[in-house]
């Protein structure tokens, strides 16, 4: 089983001085399972391009740089999978909250035949400030009511894997994220989470959901309360998509 693995980014370069990527590299040389490593760039205005062209394509030839337009994360991995050249592929936030060992746990659902399988988060989110912890249960219950996605705990962990073949099936029937958008400031895209989901619920596919661990990571490209309205506009906009058939078509 080959997998890609993908690594969204935006103005990344203090998190790879900090020596992510070189983590990242060590790893994926040495297991069996992942083959190249798709990195792609957000329309970063720091130095994150220039080190990784300069320092890490050079050394590490299964690194790739796709370079987007300022688009949000969302797009980021959708063109991660459409880059990638294997037959699965994984996506993971680049500050590592989960640890990739973690990816084991995935892999080894995926050989089961599930098209989908998705990191969970533990419930108390440990060292996750408490307004956050108590905004993600308000979340989770709108959520559910809106989109049905009860049978998945956590939808939003950064930390999944896909047959890339069913991703593509889905992300062609993916309304919020169908075409091109430049973007202001950092976006999380989160609803990419919830349409893709329940669009696998709605094309039948399956979902395998597993627990991962993972430590919270405080980062400039998190704007809680901006994310949280985005998402919540995503989730009007499904819902309205929904109501008219055109996941239907």
């Amino acid at each position: 089983m080959h997998v890609t693995l993908i690594i969204p980014c935006y103005n990344e370069e203090k998190n790879i001085q900090k020596g992510v990527l070189d983590r990242i590299a060590n790893y994926v040389q040495d297991h069996k399972h992942f083959t190249e490593v798709v990195i792609v760039d957000d329309g970063s205005t720091d130095s994150t391009k220039e080190i990784i062209k300069k320092e890490y394509l050079p050394k590490f030839k299964f690194f790739r740089l796709v370079e987007n337009n300022h688009e949000g994360k969302a797009r980021a991995v959708i063109e991660g999978i459409r880059q990638s050249k294997e037959p699965f592929v994984m996506f993971t936030d680049i500050d590592l909250a989960t640890p990739l060992e973690e990816s084991e746990k995935l892999i080894a659902q995926a050989e089961k035949g599930f098209d989908i399988v998705i990191g969970s988060r533990n419930s108390t989110r440990e060292g996750a400030p408490i307004l956050r912890k108590v905004m993600a249960v308000g979340f989770i219950v709108i959520r559910n009511l809106a989109l049905g996605l009860h049978k998945i705990r956590d939808t939003q962990c950064g930390f999944k894997l896909f047959n890339r073949d069913v991703a593509l099936a889905i992300i062609d029937c993916m309304r919020l994220f169908d075409r091109q958008k430049t973007v202001t400031g950092s976006s999380v895209s989160a609803a990419f989470d919830l349409e893709f989901l329940f669009l696998a619920y709605k094309m039948k596919k399956r979902i395998m959901e597993v627990p991962v661990i993972w430590r919270h990571v405080e980062t400039k490209n998190v704007t809680f309360f901006h994310d949280v309205l985005e998402t919540l506009r995503g989730i009007a906009v499904i819902m309205y998509h929904n109501v008219r058939g055109d996941y239907n078509n």
